[in-house]
Order: C-alpha cells, then structure tokens, then sequence
C-alpha cells in the first residue's frame, strides 16, 4: 500500500513540473501582442500591376461582393492609410471605376470594402455619362488597366425623383440642372410599370432608377467603341447595379 502511495505521489510530481514547464514556455498574453496582433492584421499594401494584370472582370465582382457583405456586416478591413498613401505614390493601378451619384450617402469606397488605390470613382447627380464621365473611364480601362465599369444608381436617389416629379430647374433659375433632369427622362418614360408612377411609390422610383442605371451602360457603350470592342474581346465587364441605402447591399445587375 505505501508503494502504491509513493508511486502516485511520483506520478503526481511528474504531471505538476511538466504543466508548469508548459505554462512557461507558452506566452503571456500582454498588451504589446495584442498590439502586434491588431498590426499583422491591417493591410498596409496597395494594388501592383502584376496583381491587376492577373484580375479577370468577374473575379473582381466577386471580390466587390465580398467587399460589401463586410460593409454590410460592419467588419471593414483594418488599412493603414499613411502607408498606403507613400506607396500610391509610385503609381496607381485601379481594378475598377464606378461612376456613382454624387449623395453624400453613398462613400463608395466603404461601400465595397476598399482603400487607397482600389478604384477609380466618378461622380455626377444621377449617375450618368456624360463626354467627360466616358472619356474618364476609357482612361481608366485603356491606360491604366481597370477591368470593371460599374454604375451604380441607389435607392431614392434625388436627381431621379426630381425628374419624375417634372421639376422645373430652368424657373427656378438652374439651367444645367434642368439638363441633367433631360438626360434621365427617357429612363422615366420608358420605365414599363402599372401602378402610381409618383415618388410617393418607391417600387416605380426605385425602378426608374435601376433603369436609369441600365441605360446609362448602354449609353457607355455607344459613346466609346474602344470600351465596346474590350468588353467583346472579354477584357472588360461594363455593368451597372443599385445600392439599397437602408440595408447596404449592392445588387449587380445583368445586364
């Protein structure tokens, strides 16, 4: 029996020096690895050429969707801005423009989930092209190598609604507005819908918006064939979608 004891007590001290000597060569969690941690985590690089050269059109939708369920789910990416500025200054090379609207609720950037370099973004009340908007994009396709065109309309856009709502801009003294709300009529009047084709119906203004969207491409297309002859030799994708303001989701639209 005392053997018995003394055997237990042995094997009791062995398994008590070995935790201990477990526990000291494990790390301590200290406030300075956690900083680490957190560092290891944020990026601080920015795009290359090589990155972009390889990047087909539809890898980068998907990695644009991917981008926005983290916008949506509050989970940004952690970026280090100062580095990435230092190193954008070497060059730049985009996957993508988006030519969005210029509401100041739509921060397109986060709305993909994307920092310094990522993307070319264009802006103009209701998102439409205009000479300057293509000769931006082509730029940015056929110079500087993006692969995606999107644009993207949102959900009650004011530019849309004024122009359902035939506000007249050129009595209240805004001529280049009153143009702008010409340049997205034909989406209302083509917009097929029955029902209540006012703004108080947000089904009909949130379709003449993702209409408005849709024509926009087209227009895109007819306005540069270079960006037309891309996206038949699959080199580029021009899409549009519509950015749901209340839940943050972007839906792609096939065009």
């Amino acid at each position: 029996m005392r053997k018995l004891t003394l055997r237990l007590v042995a094997l009791s001290t062995v398994v008590f020096l070995t935790s201990c000597q477990e526990t000291k060569t494990t790390a301590p969690v200290t406030l300075d690895n956690q900083k680490e941690l957190v560092e290891e985590r944020v990026v601080k690089s920015i795009l290359t050429a090589e990155e972009q050269a390889e990047l087909t059109p539809q890898e980068i939708v998907g990695r644009l969707k991917k981008g926005n369920e983290n916008f949506i789910n509050n989970n940004l990416t952690q970026r280090d801005h100062s580095e990435q500025r230092r190193k954008a200054m070497i060059g730049q090379f985009p996957k993508a423009i988006v030519l969005s609207c210029v509401d100041s609720r739509v921060p397109v950037e986060d709305v993909f989930d994307l920092g310094i370099g990522d993307i070319f973004v264009a802006r103009v009340a209701g998102n439409i092209e205009n000479e300057d908007i293509v000769g931006s994009m082509e730029y940015a396709t056929a110079v500087a190598g993006s692969k995606l065109v999107i644009v993207m309309g949102h959900t009650a856009c004011g530019a849309v609604k004024s122009t359902i709502d035939e506000v007249d801009a050129k009595a209240l003294g805004m001529n280049s507005l009153a143009d702008l709300i010409d340049e997205i009529q034909p989406a209302v009047k083509e917009t097929e819908y029955e029902g209540e084709r006012t703004t108080k119906n947000a089904g009909f203004t949130n379709l003449v918006i993702n209409n408005n969207a849709m024509r926009t491409v087209q227009n895109i297309r007819e306005q540069s064939p270079t960006m037309a002859k891309m996206e038949d030799e699959g080199k580029i994708m021009i899409v549009s979608a519509l950015y749901d303001m209340e839940s943050g989701k972007v839906a792609f639209n096939k065009d």
